[in-house]
């Protein structure tokens, strides 16, 4: 008679973690079941993702979140959510990052990274751009597929990439392309499903997508193709909330995401590339992958700074 209320306790007393990620998280194809099935064998804890807009939602939540961790947040946003006064340092070693860059940051903590780049597949396109140079070139009856750089943190490393490659013409080299963009997707899921759909010639992506079609389908007919001027980098972070009720657990889970276990996760669950683990240390077959040479990255300042003027040269070229 005893046992049910017994049971009842007890679940009542599993303490619950709270992390808000991107609505990609939790997504059939995306990271955060694995990362909560295995991060629950260790904490003794309920781990609960809430999803949506990151950004929107904590400066809209202020004090009064329920979040204790941040998972998600780029370096091109990172400015404004630092400037919520919402979080603590980490209390991780950033010498352990695998990054192609120095990350000195003591807030927000990598987990992942890539680059931006425009996916095509060989048996519609023989002869890839080599260059952005290329790609505005091309004829204006290709069709290529990116993201609003307002709702999406891809369009905005989109529009930081042309500002970083064009400067002050990067107006300029919107109007070349607006012809050959068949539409402007909310997020990257709708672009890509577009371009796997068969609707679009490129789609907007990241260097790694072509993983997901060689590991995951045995489809090697899906490339990035590669920019001699180099391609924007985009680093993701997870991040503590400075009075989370749970500041043991943020701390296990902030440990967590350095660990080996999570960052072998990361590139067969989030198609990306693991923050801190050596290149050897990849899954079989992704140090093979082709990566650029050189990388284009403006830190969280530089992108805050950058930011309204380089929207603003995208969206008068499109509206016009």
């Amino acid at each position: 008679m005893g046992a049910p209320i017994f049971t009842h306790a007890a679940y009542a007393e599993t303490p619950i973690l709270t992390v808000y990620a991107g609505d990609y998280f939790t997504s059939e194809w995306g990271p955060g079941p694995v990362i909560e099935a295995e991060f629950e064998k260790i904490c003794d804890c309920d781990l609960e993702f809430s999803t949506g807009d990151l950004l929107p939602r904590l400066l809209l939540e202020g004090a009064r979140t329920k979040a204790d961790v941040v998972i998600g947040l780029t370096s091109d946003v990172t400015a404004k959510a630092r400037a919520t006064g919402l979080f603590a340092p980490h209390g991780q070693d950033n010498s352990a990052l695998t990054l192609p860059i120095d990350w000195t940051d003591d807030t927000f903590l990598p987990f992942n990274y890539g680059h931006t780049a425009f996916i095509y597949d060989e048996t519609l396109m023989a002869t890839p751009p080599a260059s952005f140079d290329d790609l505005l070139a091309m004829p204006d009856d290709v069709k290529i597929v990116i993201q609003d750089p307002r709702t999406s943190i891809s369009g905005l490393a989109l529009v930081l990439w042309v500002q970083s490659v064009y400067g002050d013409d990067a107006g300029a080299a919107w109007t070349k392309l607006a012809p050959k963009i068949l539409t402007v997707t909310k997020d990257w899921s709708a672009s890509y499903g577009m371009f796997t759909d068969g609707e679009a010639d490129m789609v907007l992506s990241y260097t790694t997508s072509p993983a997901y079609h060689m590991f995951a389908e045995e489809d090697f007919t899906k490339h990035a193709a590669l920019f001699a001027e180099g391609h924007y980098f985009m680093v993701e972070t997870v991040a503590k909330i400075a009075k989370t009720d749970q500041p043991e657990l943020a701390d296990q889970f902030m440990a967590y995401v350095m660990s080996s276990e999570f960052q072998t996760i990361i590139p067969t669950a989030n198609w990306s590339l693991p923050s801190a683990l050596p290149r050897e240390s990849w899954p079989k077959g992704w140090s093979e992958l082709p990566l650029p040479e050189k990388v284009l990255f403006y830190d969280e300042s530089e992108a805050a700074a950058l930011q309204d003027k380089a929207i603003e040269a995208w969206r008068s070229a499109l509206t016009q």
